[in-house]
């Protein structure tokens, strides 16, 4: 029966990293409705429960060809100032929003691109900078994304004595033959040694993000990349599912469809690593997250706290979310703006001391109603259809299928996801989307979902 459903369910469509999907922004908010949200929010929120900032660092040495991220790829270091000028002056600019009031920083994060492509000493530059007209929260988490062959003691010796506690480092798969396909060379004995000096300045908290679906990878694949994993036994792993999107990132054409595992032969490879990941003692948290029980990520998404926005799941559920650097995307509850993609483009609108704005959306009434139903699938595996406006009827004609399926119940207006359709939370969330109109609107914008 998995099978059968796998084949059914196995659609395109949106991750929903927010809602509705970025594809689906309309554009229609302007840079002084976005001032206006931003500052209300700010006003509203900041002492009780800070701001989320996240700084999008673009650059990297070389091209991993599975990278759906915006980066630039250069061997020029010269790059780094002038960039981290540009995100200080975007910074600035929301400060001077913020009136006299300091932001209480709840969550920092660095993602990229890589983060460790920039030099310890720029990086501390950026950081005391950034934190300086601000306070920090006493139970915030700072943490960044580190590349293995290129973040340096000197690198978490630095982020940590500024406040980093989190770092999480890019595997996806130790097999050779996977990471020549990639172009994702690094070693066991590398990965060690960072991990090694990571947990020596007292880092609490190390994630590795390991992919399954990748070109030419298999079982064995996936028992290796784990056993080896597990002798480092981070605090909390991200196994989830390549994205394929050739037409959106070119690097992706450099192998095809038939270099994949597809369908049920994919979804082994995920059953196979949570199967291992359990028996070490990791808890599935959400959507493709594992964690060791002690790992602050465990302990908010048993108590309810989990949150989902653009860095992924988190700790801190903050109302405003302050995107920094090309492509950054911010998130003010009701409204959402991306900065311009390009980098000379960003810099340019921050220099000449405007917003960097490429797109947005202003979220109706119903659309927020959406955005908490489908935060709390995606978050808790359980939801009430009335923050959708939808009566106990109405639930259970428009979800009949899954219920049918096993893969939800419904007690008059609470879904509960089920053990069974908990590889499904994505296709739940896609039939109660009303900006998904067809299949096929999916099959031209999005990866597959299982």
């Amino acid at each position: 029966m998995e099978l059968d459903l796998i084949r059914k369910y196995n659609v395109q469509g949106p991750r929903y990293t927010s809602y509705p999907a970025v594809p689906h922004w309309k554009n229609n908010i302007s840079e002084s409705q976005w001032v206006d949200r931003v500052s209300t929010v700010f006003r509203a929120s900041n002492k009780a429960h800070g701001i989320s900032v996240y700084i999008h660092l673009p650059y990297c040495e070389s091209l991993c060809t599975y990278c759906g991220c915006n980066t630039r790829i250069t061997v020029n270091h010269a790059v780094e100032r002038p960039y981290i000028l540009g995100v200080l002056a975007e910074w600035h600019a929301y400060i001077q929003l913020f009136g006299d009031e300091r932001p209480v920083i709840a969550e920092l994060h660095l993602g990229g691109g890589t983060p460790t492509f920039f030099s310890p000493e720029n990086l501390q530059f950026l950081i005391s900078e950034l934190l300086a007209p601000c306070d920090v929260a006493p139970q915030a988490e700072f943490g960044f994304e580190g590349h293995p062959n290129n973040t340096t003691f000197e690198h978490l010796r630095v982020l940590r004595n500024l406040g980093f506690t989190r770092l999480s480092l890019g595997i996806q798969d130790f097999d050779p033959v996977v990471q020549k396909a990639i172009n994702r060379m690094q070693s066991v004995e590398q990965v060690q040694t960072v991990v090694d000096e990571a947990r020596a300045l007292g880092y609490e908290s190390i994630n590795f993000d390991i992919i399954f679906g990748l070109p030419f990878q298999q079982q064995s694949s996936i028992k290796t990349t784990l056993e080896a994993t597990f002798r480092m036994k981070p605090d909390r792993i991200a196994f989830y599912g390549y994205a394929h999107v050739p037409w959106k990132h070119a690097g992706q054409r450099r192998y095809t469809d038939n270099d994949l595992p597809k369908g049920p032969e994919k979804r082994a490879l995920y059953e196979l690593g949570k199967a291992m990941l359990e028996d070490q003692g990791y808890s599935e948290l959400g959507m493709d997250h594992f964690a060791l029980p002690h790992d602050s990520l465990f302990i908010a998404a048993n108590s309810g706290r989990m949150h989902r926005n653009f860095m992924g799941y988190t700790t801190q559920s903050t109302q405003l979310l302050i995107g920094l650097g090309c492509s950054a995307i911010s998130d003010s509850g009701d409204a959402y703006i991306q900065n311009k993609k390009v980098v000379e483009d960003y810099l340019e609108s921050v220099q000449g001391g405007a917003f960097p704005f490429f797109t947005g959306h202003l979220l109706s009434q119903e659309e927020c109603g959406m955005r908490q139903m489908v935060k709390d699938i995606m978050c808790h595996f359980h939801g009430n259809t009335t923050t959708v406006g939808w009566s106990a009827a109405d639930a259970r004609e428009r979800l009949s299928e899954f219920i049918q399926d096993g893969i939800l119940t419904l007690q008059d207006t609470e879904i509960s996801v089920t053990e069974t359709g908990r590889p499904f939370v994505r296709n739940i969330c896609m039939a109660m989307d009303p900006h998904l109109q067809s299949a096929a609107e999916a099959a031209n914008r999005f990866s597959t979902v299982v």
